[in-house]
C-alpha cells in the first residue's frame, strides 16, 4: 500500500453481525469518483466472454440438392431459375445468416482497475460492502449459511469474497441461488455490479488492496 493513500473507515463485524471494530479502507480504491463508462465496457466485455459465437446457418453452397436448373431458361411463362437451393426457394440456403465468430472483446490493464475500483467505490458509497473478520463455518449446512446471511442482514443476493474457501463455505452456499463464493483473485467487475451485496474478509480486502495498489 503506497504511503500518500487516504483512508476511509468502515466496520469490521463478525459472523453474528456483532461490530469488532473499524478497519480503513485505502480511499484511493474504494472510494474514487466512479467512472461508468469503464464500468459499462467492462460488463459488455465480461458478457461477451460468455458467447460461444457457435451459431450457423447454412448458404445455399451447403444446403443439399438443386444440382441443375429446374426449368429451361425461356419459354416456360416462369422467371428463370438457376437452382431450387436459392435463397428464395423453400430449403434454399440463408442469405446473410449468422456464421461461427468470437464476440471477444479487449479492454486494457488500466481500464480493467478501473472498472473494478469504481464498482467497489459503488459498494462503498451505497453502503452495499459488508467487512468481516473471517468467514468460518462449523458445517456444510445450508441453513447455517442462512443463519449468518439473517446476522449480517443480507437479504438481497450476494458476493462473498474470502482469501481461502473452506470446503464447508462451499458447501454451504452451493444450494443458494442468489449467493455466490469466490476468492479475493477472482474478485471482478461484472460479479460485484451484478450482485446486490459485497461481502469481504478482512484478509480478502488486504489481499485486494495490494493488487490493486
Amino acid at each position: 500500500m503506497k504511503g500518500g493513500d487516504k483512508m476511509l473507515k468502515i466496520a469490521l463485524l463478525n459472523i453474528k453481525g456483532e461490530k469488532v471494530k473499524d478497519i480503513k479502507l485505502n480511499e484511493s480504491i474504494f472510494g474514487i469518483e466512479p467512472n461508468d463508462t469503464v464500468i459499462y465496457n467492462a460488463i459488455v466485455l465480461a458478457r461477451a466472454s460468455l458467447r460461444q459465437g457457435t451459431h450457423k446457418v447454412k448458404n445455399r453452397s451447403e444446403v443439399s440438392g438443386g444440382g441443375r436448373k429446374p426449368w429451361k431458361q425461356k419459354k416456360t411463362g416462369n422467371a428463370r431459375q438457376g437452382s431450387i437451393r436459392s435463397p428464395q426457394w423453400k430449403g434454399g440456403g440463408v442469405v446473410f445468416g449468422p456464421t461461427p465468430r468470437s464476440y471477444a472483446k479487449q479492454m486494457n490493464k488500466k481500464e480493467r482497475r478501473l472498472a473494478l475500483k469504481s464498482a467497489l467505490s459503488y459498494k462503498v458509497t451505497n453502503k452495499e460492502l459488508v467487512a468481516i473478520d473471517t468467514f468460518v463455518i462449523d458445517t456444510p449446512k445450508t441453513k447455517d449459511m442462512l443463519n449468518i446471511m439473517n446476522n449480517l442482514k443480507l437479504d438481497k443476493s450476494t458476493l462473498i469474497v474470502a482469501n481461502e474457501l473452506t470446503d464447508n463455505l462451499i458447501l454451504a452456499s452451493r444450494n443458494l441461488s442468489d449467493v455466490k463464493v469466490i476468492t479475493a483473485d477472482e474478485v471482478n467487475t461484472f460479479d460485484v455490479v451484478t450482485y446486490d451485496y459485497l461481502v469481504m474478509t478482512e484478509d480478502a480486502i488486504k489481499v485486494l488492496e495490494e493488487v490493486l495498489s
